[in-house]
């Protein structure tokens, strides 16, 4: 079987109908902040927090009544209309808008902390698509080179110079390059299915991701993690626990009630007939903290703040570790890829050209240059992984530290 068919078996799927969407590295965060199903959800809670907003910190709506008695022989007939309206007497309205107005901040950080979650899964995925394609054009490259020295070997052992059993090996090295491809194609159909969500895509719709692995540049050591919206969050937690816990203060007193009480009368007697009046009057009315002063909720509000602190501490400390991680990753993978490329490649390189020489002047055997050509495809396997887990941590850095885009 030649060279030309294996070509052609491995560009064949690289010759398909253009994708629906084709984006580059670049182009990700963007796609996924606008299209991404559940970010669109989340956005639905900042409008549910805005609309709490609206009905926070207003008075009771007032209560009116009337009562109708008819005139005996002790009291005259009588209406009594009455309008009560409750106030507080504590600034409780004041810190219900004041809550309010900090849970719609709270709830937009809770959004921004979303996107930093699914840029993140999404670029990592991309990063891994793109390493596929990688691997798969250097498979595409070893199978056309064990082709030609599997047609090689079979010419010789047609002639009687080497043993059949050379070219049946070299055939095997093809056929095992392939099997390669092809999970490497799984893995991609893999990865597709999980990022097309995220990006709005239909499942039945084509997604390309375009370019390649961006060079491996360390970020910027950033420092502060008060940055990331998570922890933002967190401080946001803590001052709706303080606002909470004054809230369960002033709810000791409950609300003043004022009220204003009037009606007409009529009584009829003997002498002068049916006699006409009316009365006007004021109440108040005011509950009094004797036997339930809030107690139990101003210790549960002030239990609240206590946790919400602990967390935002240990959301910092979080950040900072997952940071420090990541830019230590960075730093021995890229001095692994760089040992790969510039040492240990130059040396198989020669190492294989060397024997392949040798194996066409009958000077050394197949096995030998096929566990040659073997260990130089793992080199070179493993300096692509090495560039794909330095981007991914360098993924994770930008994700810890709050940075969006990717490195150029």
């Amino acid at each position: 079987m030649s060279s030309r068919f294996y070509l052609f078996f491995f560009l064949t799927p690289l010759a398909v109908s253009a994708a629906d969407l084709t984006l580059p590295l670049e182009a990700i965060p963007r796609r996924v902040v606008e299209n991404h199903p559940e970010l669109k959800a989340a956005h639905v809670a900042v409008k549910q927090a805005k609309a709490r907003q609206l009905g926070a910190g207003r008075l009771e709506n007032p209560t009116a009544s009337f009562d109708w008695r008819t005139e005996s022989r002790l009291s005259p007939s009588e209406g009594v209309f009455t309008l009560d309206q409750s106030f507080p007497v504590t600034r409780r309205l004041r810190l219900e808008r004041k809550l309010t107005l900090e849970l719609v901040t709270a709830a937009e950080l809770e959004v921004r902390n979303a996107e930093r979650l699914a840029i993140s899964t999404a670029q990592e995925l991309a990063i891994q698509l793109l390493a596929i394609r990688g691997q798969k054009a250097l498979r595409v490259q070893q199978t056309s080179l064990a082709a030609k020295l599997s047609d090689f070997a079979k010419e010789r052992s047609e002639a009687g110079e080497v043993s059949s059993l050379d070219a049946a090996q070299a055939h095997l090295d093809t056929q095992r390059l392939q099997v390669e491809a092809r999970r490497l194609d799984n893995e991609s159909i893999s990865l597709l299915g999980r990022l097309k969500p995220m990006l709005g895509l239909q499942p039945s719709s084509s997604l390309e991701v375009i370019g390649e692995l961006p060079g491996m540049k360390i970020p910027a050591t950033r420092k502060d993690g008060t940055q990331r919206a998570d922890y933002a969050l967190s401080q946001k937690k803590i001052e709706t626990s303080r606002i909470g816990l004054d809230l369960a203060k002033s709810n000791k007193w409950k609300d003043l009630t004022v009220g204003l009480v009037g009606g007409p009368e009529a009584q009829s007697l003997a002498s002068s007939g049916q006699t006409r009046t009316g009365f006007l009057g004021m109440r108040f009315s005011i509950p009094l903290p004797l036997w339930n002063r809030n107690e139990s909720e101003q210790a549960e509000q002030a239990a609240n703040v206590e946790r919400a602190q602990l967390e935002s501490t240990a959301i910092l400390s979080q950040i900072e570790s997952d940071a420090d991680t990541a830019r230590r990753e960075m730093m021995a993978l890229s001095a692994m890829a760089k040992e790969t490329r510039e040492k240990l490649l130059p040396l198989a390189n020669e190492q294989t050209n060397s024997l392949k020489k040798a194996y066409e002047n009958g000077q050394t055997e197949l096995a030998t240059l096929l566990r040659a050509s073997d260990q130089r495809l793992q080199l070179e396997s493993a300096a692509l992984d090495a560039e794909r887990d330095f981007h991914l941590a360098r993924i994770r850095y930008e994700s810890a530290t709050g940075i969006h885009a990717p490195a150029p």
